[in-house]
């Protein structure tokens, strides 16, 4: 691949408070390469026993509802993140860049999500963070971390992002 194929960055955020780093790499390289960041976060599904306790207590309409609103925060969050970012680190309003084109969520298995949106948006290059928690964990790469690089069919940066 040449530096002039990267034009599309899939950037994928846990919206941890330790992902300014991984964003700031997401946002020089699209810089470098004229290209644009696609930002993701996936939400993790509930485990059987929490779907289960929502499926006694709410009706359908209601579990409808507190997934929509769930999403809603979450792309407020994302989108309130790139401001400040962008109004801290690049001394520019949002809305007069055209690095992130696309801010958006999905649920499920990140590590199965990530390469399907990366595919799906005709990502080029993904950027994303790894934290992985000694030897005992993944080693130096976390799991999911090591899934994405696995299943993704462009090239995956990796940035370590552990906070202590």
């Amino acid at each position: 691949m040449t530096a002039q194929q990267i034009k599309t960055i899939l950037y994928a955020t846990d919206l941890g408070d330790h992902m300014r780093p991984v964003f700031r790499l997401a946002i020089h390289l699209a810089q470098a390469h004229d290209a644009r960041i696609i930002m993701l976060h996936v939400m993790e599904p509930l485990t059987g026993t929490g779907q289960t306790v929502i499926d006694i207590y709410l009706s359908e309409k209601e579990r409808q509802q507190v997934q929509d609103d769930g999403m809603r925060r979450v792309l407020d969050t994302m989108r309130e993140r790139i401001a400040r970012f962008y109004k801290e680190e690049l001394g520019e309003p949002p809305e007069e860049s055209t690095l992130v084109s696309d801010v958006v969520v999905r649920t499920g298995r990140p590590g199965d999500e990530i390469p399907f949106q990366a595919e799906d948006k005709g990502a080029d290059l993904v950027v994303m963070g790894t934290c992985s928690h000694g030897l005992l964990g993944r080693g130096l790469v976390g799991s999911t971390a090591v899934r994405v690089i696995q299943a993704c069919r462009v090239p995956v940066v990796v940035v370590p992002n552990c906070q202590g």
